[in-house]
């Protein structure tokens, strides 16, 4: 990608507020990341979750700093950068009436344009990032998105080109992990947290469910198997679980959510059998048991498996600047003039298979 092609003269600013990560990123019109900041929120573990108001206020604190230090990082000025981008939804809508307001107050000072990212297709497109993945991740290709907020299929078949084949008819698979870690007396966030104990266990120490499995299509339910753990953990009441009982639970939780995965990975397969590349995203792609069973069943296939790395799992600024990105050289390869969404509003929900809708309109108002 050139600045040429992208028809913006510059590197993309791009914020990232959508929940509890306050993020700033600068990347340069071929995707380098020239300077990346990001701040873990801190405020929520006493609560057992995220409190959108404590998020949005720690954003409004956090996003003027964040952004001149990574301006800093990047030793360039605002008017420096060619546009402003901001994840603009779906997520907790405080938290994005922020970052979509300080970066629109920032493109308006600066006079640049500003571009909307939709929070899941940046998830989607981060294995495109140039030298993230092995052989590039050309179109199309199967995406499991696995977070606390979302747990889903989706065909990629281009940018802003999406199909979503199954989701979760319950629980996220990451609000799974962290309820089941609370039951288990472990510290928020509770997916590390039951990961690490569940080393020291026995994946086939105790038998639980696989919902779902073995049905037709690719939807996802996760809320037996939590009620499976609050049984298994019934007997012991309010004393304390013995270590080994706790590690084994955990590992074969683990496992049943990783059984689960897999199987409707290759249900998804099924309905998507042009599919060149299976790519996980979202913060739970971090777990390595589920990374490894997913590179079994893409193999399976004779395919590919792709996850970012570590540090690209969680929410960040990288992505959205690189869906931002791949958003304008889309447009300029339709004839069309790089987009301007200073109108657009935060948006706590904005399904994925709207994004087919931008360039259609743009189309018919050229």
């Amino acid at each position: 990608m050139s600045i040429q092609h992208t028809g913006i003269a510059g590197p993309v600013l791009a914020i990232e507020s959508s929940c509890d990560e306050t993020a700033c990123a600068i990347l340069a019109p071929d995707g380098t990341c020239l300077a990346q900041r990001l701040i873990s929120q801190d405020g929520h573990a006493d609560f057992g979750g995220v409190v959108p108001e404590i998020a949005a206020r720690a954003h409004l604190a956090l996003l003027p700093g964040l952004v001149s230090q990574t301006l800093k990082d990047a030793a360039m000025a605002p008017e420096d950068i060619g546009f402003i981008a901001a994840s603009t939804g779906p997520g907790l809508i405080g938290g994005l009436i922020v970052g979509t307001g300080f970066a629109k107050g920032l493109a308006l000072a600066l006079n640049k344009p500003f571009v909307a990212v939709n929070h899941v297709e940046a998830h989607a497109l981060t294995a495109r990032l140039p030298g993230l993945v092995p052989g590039g991740a050309p179109f199309p290709y199967l995406l499991l998105l696995v977070s606390g907020g979302h747990c889903q299929c989706i065909a990629v078949e281009g940018v802003g080109q999406y199909r979503k084949l199954g989701g979760t008819i319950d629980d996220a698979a990451g609000e799974a992990f962290d309820k089941v870690a609370k039951m288990l007396g472990l510290s928020w966030p509770g997916g590390p947290a039951l990961e690490k104990l569940a080393r020291d266990g026995n994946p086939d120490a105790i038998a639980l469910p696989r919902p779902l499995a073995g049905r037709a299509g690719c939807d996802f339910s996760f809320s037996g198997l939590k009620t499976a753990v609050s049984q298994k953990l019934a007997p012991y009441g309010q004393t304390a679980l013995p270590y080994r009982f706790a590690a084994d639970l955990a590992a074969s939780f683990q496992q049943a959510v990783a059984d689960v995965v897999a199987n409707r990975i290759q249900q998804a397969f099924d309905m998507m059998p042009e599919a060149t590349l299976l790519v996980c995203a979202g913060g739970v792609a971090a777990n390595t048991v589920l990374r490894a069973r997913l590179e079994e069943v893409a193999a399976s296939r004779g395919l590919r498996f792709a996850a970012p790395p570590l540090k690209l799992c969680t929410d960040n600024a990288v992505m959205v600047g690189w869906a931002a990105l791949e958003t304008c050289q889309e447009a300029a390869r339709r004839g069309l003039p790089p987009p301007d969404d200073s109108t657009t509003r935060p948006r706590p929900r904005w399904p994925l298979e709207e994004m087919t809708q931008r360039f259609e309109t743009e189309t018919q108002a050229e």
